[in-house]
C-alpha cells in the first residue's frame, strides 16, 4: 500500500540558512505521529512542506503518491496552523457553515465537528470573543469538515486546559483508528506518550523516528525529556 507520506532528502533554505536539512521518512496511512522538538527547530517549516505551501531547495514530498501541493490533494489534506485561520467577526457556526459551503460538504457536517472539538456551548459565540485555545479549536473543526485523509496539526494543544488537551488526544486517536493519518506537532515532550510514532526534531534534523516505547528503551530513559536529551548528547551513529 502506498504510504500516506513519503519524504526523501528534503531540504529547505530560508534567508541563507538551512532550516530543514536532508530529512527523509515515510508514514503509513492511519498513523498518529507526533512531531516533537523545541520551538524554532523546523517543525512548522516541515509541516508547510508537507502541505505544499513551502518552497523547498531539494528533495521530494509525496502524499498518497501525489506531489505535495497537487490540486488533487486539496480535499484530502486538512492543515491547522498555530494561528487561527477563521473569521473573527463571525460566530462559530457561521464560520463552519461558510467553510462547509466552500468544501462542498453537507451543512450537517458543521454540527458534527462542533461536537467533536467540544465547542457546543459556543456555537453562537463570535470567534473574536473566544479564548486563544477555543479559537484554535474552531480552526481544527474547519479542518475536520471534509473528513480529510491526512490532518497536519501545528501545535493544536497550545493554550488549552488539561481536560481539553486530553479530549483532543482522544479525538486524534479515534481519527487514526478510523483510517485518518495525523501529524501533530508539539514542543511538550509529555505528549509523546499519546502518539503511536515519534519524529523527534532538532536544528532541522530528525534525531529519532520510532515508537514511544522503542525510543525509551533505546535511550535507557524513563521519560521523553530525558530521552530527547540523551539523543542530543549521544546521537546514534
Amino acid at each position: 500500500m502506498e504510504p500516506a507520506i513519503r519524504v526523501e532528502h528534503l531540504q529547505v533554505i530560508r534567508g541563507g540558512r538551512t532550516v530543514v536539512g536532508d530529512v527523509s521518512f515515510t508514514v503509513p496511512s492511519g498513523s498518529l505521529v507526533g512531531l516533537l522538538g523545541p520551538s524554532g527547530c523546523g517543525k512548522t517549516t516541515l509541516m508547510r512542506s508537507l502541505v505544499g505551501t513551502q518552497i523547498v531547495a531539494g528533495g521530494s514530498v509525496e502524499l498518497f503518491g501525489q506531489p505535495a501541493g497537487s490540486p488533487a490533494l486539496r480535499s484530502q489534506v486538512g492543515y491547522v496552523t498555530q494561528e487561527p485561520s477563521v473569521y473573527s467577526d463571525l460566530t462559530v457556526s457561521e464560520n463552519l457553515r461558510y467553510f462547509a459551503t466552500v468544501l462542498a460538504v453537507p451543512p450537517t457536517a458543521a454540527g458534527r465537528v462542533i461536537g467533536e472539538v467540544g465547542l457546543g456551548r459556543h456555537t453562537d459565540t463570535v470567534v473574536g470573543r473566544l479564548s486563544g485555545g477555543e479559537q484554535a479549536r474552531v480552526s481544527l473543526a474547519t479542518a475536520l469538515l471534509g473528513s480529510p485523509r491526512l490532518l497536519v496539526l501545528d501545535e493544536p494543544t497550545v493554550g488549552v486546559d488539561p481536560l481539553l488537551r486530553r479530549d483532543l488526544w482522544i479525538l486524534f486517536a479515534a481519527l487514526a483508528s478510523s483510517g485518518t493519518t495525523l501529524i501533530v506537532s508539539s514542543h511538550v515532550m509529555e505528549e509523546a506518550e499519546r502518539c503511536q510514532r515519534l519524529l523527534l526534531m532538532r536544528d532541522g534534523q530528525i534525531l529519532a523516528d520510532d515508537s514511544p516505547e522503542a525510543l525509551l528503551a533505546s535511550t535507557g530513559s524513563t521519560d521523553f525529556e530525558s530521552a530527547f536529551i540523551a539523543l542530543i548528547e549521544s546521537p546514534p551513529t
